[in-house]
């Protein structure tokens, strides 16, 4: 039997090809009314001796399309992977692929030639975002908290840190995992040395010099004591419009003009206060973390989870908020080393030691830096029995991770967000030893 024939219209009956023509058709709908048409294909039917019927087959849905949008949110996975430890003897990926950065140093190398200004738009021509200023400050204050709360809980909650290499544990008892990368792990096979560990243990001190003016002069290697340094999310902070007397900060009115790379305007002539240290150090006392535990004494035990709530939210506004920063403002971290500047272009400063530093003079490798960067997650083990056995090296692919900050407050009684808890592996049954090994 034939297919039924739905369109008055055929196509030539003659058939030289294997499969049949495509044929799309519009029937007659209503005005008031969107339908869904699917791809009308042509059907051929066959018998041995030739072809027999030609037509098409109309498919037509008569499910009307909505106008509004549907946002799904998509669950957290259950389990992430640990972010791999980048090697010391290779250079940092670049953030941005470097294509895009050529392609963009090339346009640039074209509109100077042809006499055309670079075209920038806040903060690369040196002006505020006014709509940043209330993060920088935001950021300001969740800084100054997060500082105050982790000197607080410290008290309460040991802290170690091994003596020859970064790794750092919270927990009553030091970890027995074997994953030392210090210069003398091999006589030790890979233990770790544990001492008593600090604030910047869980809050890793990155610092930057402060410029009075990030388009001005750069800092020399002969000039670079009389620059200080505070840390990057402090720096960062005072450029987007966080105002502070000890650290002045040029605000300009009339914008930065380029040509290509050379600078044809800095925004007017501004007599710039000689590059001496600017403030004492007593002044960094409220946002540095220098000596916290003595401004900070223990609180009562039963504030411990409040306090621990409060430095939860202190640190992920400050993450969020130089998240948000970095993605107007400019900041630059050495591809070889841990160093950052914050600013249009790093500085001259001879001091990195890292792979291959003799090839550079020294130099530094400048590329745009990451929010991991400057503001480090630092993660270490995460202890699900704070009053339980040390965790072994033979059960540590059972064990999750988390950011120290985060394990901290969670020991000290916080909700844990939900976004950290996949890398935590909550989910996962910690086996005893002789169950381990029977576990493929």
């Amino acid at each position: 039997m034939g297919l039924p024939l739905l369109s008055s219209s055929f196509l030539d009956s003659s058939y030289n090809g294997v499969f049949g023509s495509m044929e799309f058709m519009r029937p007659p709908l209503s005005a008031s009314k969107s339908y869904s048409l699917a791809l009308k294909f042509k059907c051929q039917q066959f018998h041995k001796g030739g072809q027999t019927s030609s037509g098409a087959i109309l498919c037509a849905s008569q499910r009307p399309r909505g106008h509004k949008s549907v946002w799904i949110r998509k669950p957290l996975p259950q389990n992430v992977e640990f972010p791999a430890p980048f090697p010391k003897k290779k250079k940092k990926p670049y953030p941005i692929p470097f294509k895009e950065i050529k392609k963009a140093g090339r346009e640039d190398k074209k509109l100077a030639k042809m006499g055309i200004e670079k075209p920038l738009e806040p903060p690369k021509n040196g002006l505020l975002v006014p709509h940043l200023v209330p993060v920088a400050y935001e950021v300001f204050d969740a800084w100054k908290l997060l500082i105050k709360g982790l000197a607080q809980l410290l008290h309460v909650i040991p802290v170690h840190g091994c003596s020859q290499c970064s790794e750092v544990h919270v927990g009553q008892n030091a970890h027995h995992i074997l994953d030392c990368a210090g210069s003398t792990s091999s006589k030790r096979h890979s233990s770790h040395l544990w001492v008593k560990g600090s604030i910047n243990d869980i809050l890793v001190p990155i610092e930057s010099y402060h410029l009075f003016d990030p388009f001005g002069r750069r800092i020399k290697h002969d000039t670079r004591f009389e620059y200080d340094r505070i840390p990057a999310v402090v720096e960062l902070c005072i450029q987007a419009g966080v105002d502070i007397p000890e650290y002045p900060s040029r605000r300009r009115t009339n914008p930065v003009r380029m040509l290509g790379k050379k600078v044809l305007d800095r925004g007017g002539n501004v007599e710039e206060p000689k590059p001496w240290r600017f403030a004492e150090s007593s002044s960094l006392i409220d946002f540095d973390t220098y000596r916290a535990l003595e401004r900070f004494p223990c609180p009562p035990l039963s504030d411990i989870p409040k306090i621990a709530q409060e430095t939860i939210g202190a640190y992920e506004i400050v993450s969020k908020g130089v998240t948000r920063l970095m993605k107007k403002y400019t900041v630059k971290a050495c591809g070889y080393c841990s160093e950052v500047h914050v600013g249009p272009w790093g500085h001259s400063v001879k001091l990195c030691g890292s792979f291959k530093h003799q090839w550079r003079d020294g130099k530094h490798g400048w590329q745009d830096a990451t929010v991991a960067e400057v503001f480090p997650p630092n993660h270490v083990w995460h202890v699900r029995d704070t009053s339980g056995p040390p965790l072994r090296n033979k059960l540590k692919r059972f064990y999750g991770k988390a950011p120290a900050v985060i394990e901290v407050c969670m020991q000290a009684g916080a909700k844990i967000p939900d976004e950290y808890k996949p890398m935590m592996r909550l989910d996962i049954v910690i086996p005893d030893s002789e169950e381990a090994r029977m576990i493929a």
